[in-house]
């Protein structure tokens, strides 16, 4: 190890590999080992030799990849994606070993941010700045050069998209997360290197994919989320869609346990949750 490694984690765990040369491997099966991360590589030890995995190569930490009932029985574990290949990783701590890979490998990066880009659904006149890049438990943040904090907390992101757009003369790629500030549903757009692009990517996809909007919602239930969403306040909300209050209030009780609303205080007001603003953003597509 040379003296700019350093060695982040040592534990002992279990691992597979699942994709080798863009083939899917079905027939895999755990193996124990010793998983060592350093600031550069991610090194696993079996029986049957040892893989040596460079950061620079990974282009996502993900969660569950089940190829078989095998793999599926153990439930905590990552997928690391690195070119062609896929292993999965196990150990007892794995939310905090995969903490330490992200911040291995995008802390102190520099990217280009916009932000807000879009303001409860209304372009901003906002411009690309470059931001240091921190990741901390359940969030990312960005210091803008302007002197300005950006933070986005994961379990608030309620979607993540990827695109390809030109900045400052290149075509770069670009990821659009939706979350909110101050309460106000926003959009910012994140730019840099593909690693960092994807990586990031995967560290939003986490919340994004925890509040996926795949809900049996009724046309009324989505009236009032896209009422909420315009900006109504839920006191309003009945007076406003002209539906009897104790129904919207029936309704509201509802998606308060489906996780779409949280109560904010009693009798009654509430706010979207970022499960709430996918469904109200959908629906107002759909019109």
């Amino acid at each position: 190890m040379s003296k700019s490694e350093q060695k982040l984690a040592d534990v002992t765990g279990k691992f597979t590999q699942v994709v080798r040369d863009g083939r899917k491997l079905s027939d895999t099966n755990w193996t124990n080992g010793r998983i060592v991360l350093s600031n550069k590589r991610l090194v696993i030890v079996g029986n049957d030799g040892k893989h040596t995995i460079p950061l620079a190569k990974v282009q996502s930490i993900r969660g569950r990849y089940d190829v078989n009932q095998t793999i599926a029985k153990v439930s905590n574990y990552i997928s690391v994606n690195y070119g062609a290949n896929v292993f999965l990783v196990s150990m007892a701590e794995v939310e905090e070993f995969e903490l330490k890979m992200q911040q291995a490998i995008l802390d102190g990066e520099i990217v280009l941010i916009k932000h807000p880009a879009v303001k409860g659904g209304v372009v901003q006149d906002a411009s690309w700045e470059k931001a240091r890049v921190k990741i901390g438990h359940g969030v990312a943040n960005f210091a803008v050069e302007s002197g300005h904090l950006v933070q986005i907390e994961v379990d608030d992101v309620g979607t993540v998209e990827s695109d390809e757009r030109t900045i400052r003369s290149a075509e770069r790629p670009v990821i659009e997360a939706e979350h909110t500030d101050d309460g106000t549903s926003v959009r910012t757009y994140l730019s840099g290197s593909p690693q960092n692009c994807a990586v990031l990517k995967s560290v939003l996809d986490r919340g994004a994919e925890k509040n996926a909007s795949q809900i049996d919602l009724s046309s009324k239930e989505q009236e009032v989320l896209m009422a909420i969403y315009s900006g109504v306040s839920p006191f309003e909300v009945p007076e406003f869609l002209d539906i009897d209050t104790d129904e919207v209030e029936e309704m509201y009780e509802r998606m308060i346990e489906l996780d779409v609303l949280e109560e904010v205080r009693v009798r009654r007001e509430v706010a979207l949750k970022p499960r709430g603003r996918n469904i109200a953003s959908e629906a107002m597509n759909n019109k």
